[in-house]
């Protein structure tokens, strides 16, 4: 009789907390009647020239392996993007600065696995969307949230008590600016005194740039550390052709870093996805070259959504939604409500309506809701109407 061994992966995988987010979207699977806002994604389909680049990929049989970091033209078609909007002769960004990865989230996860250690220290800016902070914790390092404040003027950072928390010891930053959940946006003063920081101690910034062209104040791209970075700098980004594209069902993003980071990196892809599709890439490659007029409709559309989503939730009894500065979501304070996954389920199961819960997005997110505004306007009526009536149930 043989002895009996535990059949669960290692304890570092077991105690990874489940996503919040998709518990209550399981809770609507199969229902066309719920009303769905719990995903970051828009309602609309990717424009019509990215999908026909990736169509004319596959019917020219682009069907093969393509390098690890990428295609050579995409890799420079980003470099170029980027370097339009964040010109910096301290750090020019080239194409070796470039990486294609399988979704931005592939390459949050691959600039982790290439910078932390069992043990590390690891610094994230909370409430923040979960895959970011568990990912650390995927390779047994220690998370130590510094947590966003909630006011009149919405969500702002202690920066003091961030700077306390960014010891020698720290290994690495983690830092969504603009923020999902809250669209808190990074000062440029901000910016300077955590990369001063950093500097200080060596430590690594690895800054999720998802919504950086998500901004609703006119200026069409926030403020990011490659305005002020130089070539030495310990500064890693990731992006995604998600959320300015509206190519969330792609699976496409890309990381930047420094070119000898970018040189190891290689391995480590190869060894997780080895590449993204060439089909897949192609349309990112249009997106870029093309997107300019679907960035600034994606930000007029959302600008106007996001005004009309907060002042209906302003005018319920108990709700206080200060308008986001960025991103896509409002992430809202319900008096009184203590149990937010809860009343997000019954939302689902009762009145057909599909937000997250602030709880999965940390502690600190307990008492809000999110609510991702990315869609038309009588839709998110609809979806207010429902919310109403759950809310007059009891939350």
């Amino acid at each position: 009789m043989h002895q009996t061994y535990s059949l669960l992966p290692r304890d570092a995988i077991v105690n990874l907390r489940a996503s919040k987010i998709r518990e209550v979207a399981n809770a609507g699977i199969g229902r066309s009647d719920v009303l769905t806002f719990w995903f970051g994604e828009p309602d609309e389909v990717t424009p019509d020239f990215i999908r026909s680049a990736g169509s004319d990929s596959l019917a020219r049989g682009e069907t093969f392996y393509s390098h690890n970091l990428g295609l050579p033209e995409l890799r420079e078609t980003v470099a170029n993007y980027l370097a339009r909007l964040h010109p910096n002769p301290a750090a020019p960004i080239i194409a070796d600065n470039i990486a294609i990865t399988s979704a931005g989230v592939n390459a949050l996860s691959l600039a982790a696995q290439c910078i932390v250690s069992p043990g590390d220290h690891v610094v994230c800016v909370t409430p923040l969307w979960p895959n970011l902070v568990e990912i650390p914790k995927i390779l047994s390092a220690n998370v130590q949230c510094v947590s966003l404040e909630f006011g009149e003027r919405g969500w702002q950072l202690d920066l003091e008590k961030l700077l306390s928390a960014l010891t020698p010891n720290t290994k690495m930053l983690m830092v969504n600016s603009p923020n999902n959940p809250t669209g808190w946006t990074l000062t440029r003063d901000e910016q300077q005194a955590i990369l001063a920081r950093c500097r200080q101690h060596g430590i690594w910034i690895l800054a999720d740039d998802a919504y950086e062209r998500l901004v609703f104040d006119g200026s069409g791209c926030a403020p990011s550390f490659f305005d002020i970075s130089d070539a030495n700098d310990r500064l890693v980004s990731a992006n995604t052709f998600s959320k300015s594209w509206l190519m969330t069902g792609w699976r496409l993003g890309w990381l930047v870093a420094p070119a000898p980071f970018i040189e190891q990196l290689g391995k480590v892809i190869e060894y997780n996805t080895s590449c993204s599709p060439v089909f897949i890439q192609r349309a990112g490659d249009a997106a870029i070259r093309g997107g300019d007029a679907v960035i600034a409709r994606t930000q007029t559309r959302f600008l106007a959504a996001r005004d009309h989503l907060c002042a209906a939730l302003n005018a319920l009894p108990g709700v206080h939604a200060p308008p986001p500065p960025a991103a896509m979501y409002a992430f809202f304070k319900v008096d009184g409500m203590r149990d937010s996954l809860a009343f997000c389920k019954r939302l689902v199961t009762d009145y057909g309506l599909g937000i997250a819960p602030g709880a999965g997005f940390g502690d600190e997110g307990e008492g809000y809701l999110r609510w991702c505004f990315a869609s038309e306007l009588p839709r998110l009526d609809d979806g207010i109407q429902r919310f109403r009536a759950g809310l007059a149930a009891g939350c």
